[in-house]
């Protein structure tokens, strides 16, 4: 087992999809198609936002970061990936490895807060409503940003250093790209005290923001009870629809993917969970906020009638 434990592992052999070599080119495609709604949905939800004085509050301004890390996040996955189907297998240098996996977990990470912060924006709009303005400032949401940023980088740098001084006994990885499951599965030798810091790391992560959020609706739940009318608690509940429906897709997968016993679970399972938070969601999101919100919609509208009269 010493000698196990020296074993230099130069690079990672990526084989996902290879066992069915036919679907090779159908799933390139559909991959593919799904990526470019993906960036042009969410470049489009940016560029709407900025450019419509009307979205310049604290929701769309949160959404609009929310949009710029998916187009990074998904970029960091899905080009490889495509890579993966295209030459049946892809290798990956330790070093770029190391790299996808800490940009994965940077993104990821400032996804889960910036899911958080818009439950807190939701909650302090429908339960402080006299306060929103003072509270959610343009110096607050950009220090909730840059603070969600801040500890995204220390939570992903924190966990790479430590997963990558781990000792790999082989080198094929059974998936789409250097996530931290399939990582696991090639370590060797006592890696007991490593997993247990990128354990309390990730805690900091999933968990805490899951708390926030669940803490944040029920008081908004509270809030919308108290309104006497139905027509006003649906209207006050519509405000947070769009919300509710990423947060359930985006930690749904996640809890599945990284909050369960991995034992019984089959790398195939894994790899579809994997495409759907990495190329699936980050492609809806713009979907459902343009889809149930009124504003975004009249705003597009203006847009599509500016460029029809140029």
């Amino acid at each position: 087992m010493a000698e196990k434990n020296v074993t230099l592992v130069s690079e990672f052999l990526l084989i996902a999809f290879t066992d069915c070599p036919e679907w090779g080119l159908p799933l390139f495609l559909l991959f593919l198609s799904i990526y470019v709604i993906s960036l042009l949905g969410n470049a489009g939800m940016v560029l709407l936002i900025r450019v419509d004085g009307r979205l310049h509050t604290p929701m769309y301004f949160l959404l609009g970061h929310l949009s710029f890390v998916d187009i990074c996040y998904s970029s960091t996955i899905v080009p490889q990936m495509l890579a993966v189907l295209l030459q049946r297998g892809a290798a990956l240098s330790y070093t770029c490895c190391a790299a996808q996996f800490f940009l994965f977990t940077f993104f990821g990470s400032i996804d889960c807060y910036l899911l958080a912060l818009m439950a807190y924006d939701r909650y302090v709009a429908v339960c402080r409503p006299l306060l929103y303005v003072t509270i959610m400032t343009e110096k607050a949401r950009w220090g909730f940003v840059a603070g969600a940023y801040g500890v995204g980088f220390s939570s992903a740098f924190v966990r790479t250093v430590t997963a990558f001084s781990l000792s790999f006994c082989g080198n094929k990885i059974d998936f789409i790209f250097c996530d931290l499951p399939p990582l696991l599965k090639l370590t060797c030798g006592d890696s007991y005290t490593q997993e247990v810091v990128i354990i309390v790391f990730a805690i900091f992560v999933i968990p805490a923001c899951m708390v926030a959020i669940l803490v944040s609706y029920l008081f908004i739940v509270v809030a919308i009870m108290r309104i006497p009318s139905a027509g006003g608690r649906a209207k006050t509940f519509s405000t947070c629809a769009s919300h509710l429906m990423t947060v359930s897709l985006f930690f749904g997968t996640l809890i599945f993917m990284y909050l369960r016993d991995n034992s019984g679970h089959s790398s195939q399972e894994d790899r579809v969970v994997s495409v759907f938070y990495t190329t699936v969601i980050p492609m809806l999101n713009p979907l459902i906020y343009s889809m149930r919100n009124k504003e975004v919609k009249e705003a597009l509208r203006k847009v599509l009638e500016r460029a029809e009269l140029y």
